[in-house]
């Protein structure tokens, strides 16, 4: 068990860090980045523990993935009984339950009382263009509509759906074609203000359809119910149930990306419970299985169904280990009540970064839902252009004070939150006292 304590006992990066951050260099492609050097040698609740001693606070989760912390008992003992086992067959040669288990499980918890039916994959870009395909296949068209600010993975279809350039596209095209953007309900930057965000962004978005693409050759609408790396951007209210409901009157597949915002960080299993939108896709991945490479695409059988045997699979696509893991985490969120933890996240974290944004002007908005927070950062003294240097210099601030942030946002000037649903309030508090010492010191 890792001592649930904040400890410096090097500058950050240490020493054992720099050392193996120079092999790193000589040896991984430098197209891999990395956001903060320190190399890890254990972790568990809301701790970091790296080659030199320190132990850091972790308010990333390696990108919302180890929700249920990185060794949570349950997944732990479920993976090392599987690897025992057997670690592969392959599930398109011959099957095993695990599979079986984990795309019951999905189709019980994802939204909706309709019949669904699952398919594991290995990656949430995966995840979503498998989404795409599903949707393809049965309407017969080919369409696929997305939004600004929106992030759906690497691959060349996922870039295409990407909304931001560097680094995710730059020099990576050309992309796939049939994709078409259009305004994303983004209150804090919506022109005539908040108030009028969900009605104007849904008449743009249904006017820019019918103009430029036309309904009836639109396969499917994507969107992530609270966007992740454009910056934890939350719809206006009433706005994604009024693009579900329009897909559904003009037969289009509404696929709802709930690959960072799903798993009870929202406080939700789903993100898109929030507002009782229920969607015909819903793409999963990161948080699903305690930090295992695991993906899915669940949905209503009918479209799931349409596709013809072998049109759908991957050699390494519901792996027996992932599985395992999948469902040792599942049963952790439900034992451990971590939608519920997420909430109380939220209630210890929100009034502090309130009370932030009332002492420094450059916070410009604080949002997010549950354990997905996030502030914007601003030129301050009422601009909203935005500080991405300012952004870094805070995130740079926090990590050398030992406590793990993420920056994200098209224009870069996002700092979000993302601690393990499983961490203490006393460490939480802690990090969110180290994250105002480090905007004193870089404001």
């Amino acid at each position: 068990m890792v001592e649930q304590k904040r400890l410096l006992k090097s500058a950050i990066p240490g020493p054992r860090s720099l050392e193996l951050h120079a092999r790193k260099s000589a040896s991984v492609a430098s197209g891999v980045g990395t956001t903060l050097p320190v190399y890890v040698e254990r972790a568990g609740g809301g701790i970091v523990v790296d080659v030199d001693g320190n132990q850091l606070i972790d308010f990333g989760s390696g990108i919302a993935v180890t929700s249920v912390g990185n060794s949570a008992p349950r997944v732990v003992e479920a993976v090392r009984e599987q690897v025992a086992d057997f670690t592969h067959t392959c599930f398109m040669v011959t099957p095993y339950e695990e599979y079986v288990a984990v795309a019951e499980k999905l189709n019980e918890l994802t939204p909706g009382s309709h019949e669904k039916r699952s398919a594991l994959f290995n990656s949430g870009a995966e995840a979503v263009e498998n989404a795409v395909k599903v949707a393809r296949h049965a309407t017969g068209r080919q369409a696929v509509v997305a939004f600004d600010h929106a992030y759906h993975g690497r691959t060349n279809l996922t870039m295409a759906l990407t909304a931001k350039n560097m680094p995710y596209k730059q020099g990576f095209g050309p992309f796939a074609s049939e994709i078409y953007r259009v305004p994303m309900a983004y209150p804090y930057r919506w022109p005539t203000g908040p108030e009028h965000c969900s009605d104007e962004a849904f008449a743009e978005f249904a006017e820019l359809v019918h103009a430029q693409v036309g309904e009836q050759n639109t396969a499917a609408v994507l969107i992530e119910p609270i966007q992740g790396e454009g910056g934890f951007i939350v719809p206006a209210p009433g706005f994604l149930a009024r693009v579900a409901q329009w897909c559904t009157e003009h037969g289009i597949v509404f696929i709802a990306d709930e690959i960072q915002s799903g798993f009870c960080r929202t406080g939700d299993w789903f993100a898109c419970e929030f507002e009782g939108v229920v969607p015909d896709l819903i793409t999963t991945a990161k948080g699903i299985a305690g930090g295992l490479p695991l993906a899915a695409v669940t949905g209503r059988a009918e479209l799931m169904d349409a596709v013809h045997a072998g049109g759908l699979g991957g050699t390494y696509g519901g792996n027996p280990v992932a599985c395992a893991a999948a469902l040792a985490a599942i049963e952790t969120m439900a034992a451990e009540d971590l939608c519920g933890a997420a909430r109380r996240i939220e209630a210890i974290m929100r009034p502090r970064l309130a009370a932030l944004a009332e002492k420094f002007d450059v916070i410009g908005e604080v949002r997010g839902r549950g354990a997905m927070l996030a502030v914007e950062l601003v030129d301050g003294g009422g601009s909203h252009a935005p500080n991405p240097a300012l952004t870094a210099a805070v995130s740079a601030a926090c990590h050398q004070r030992g406590l793990i942030t993420l920056t994200c946002g098209t224009f870069g000037n996002v700092l979000r939150f993302l601690p393990p649903l499983v961490i203490g309030d006393g460490l939480l508090g802690e990090g969110l006292g180290v994250l105002e010492e480090a905007f004193a010191a870089s404001v």
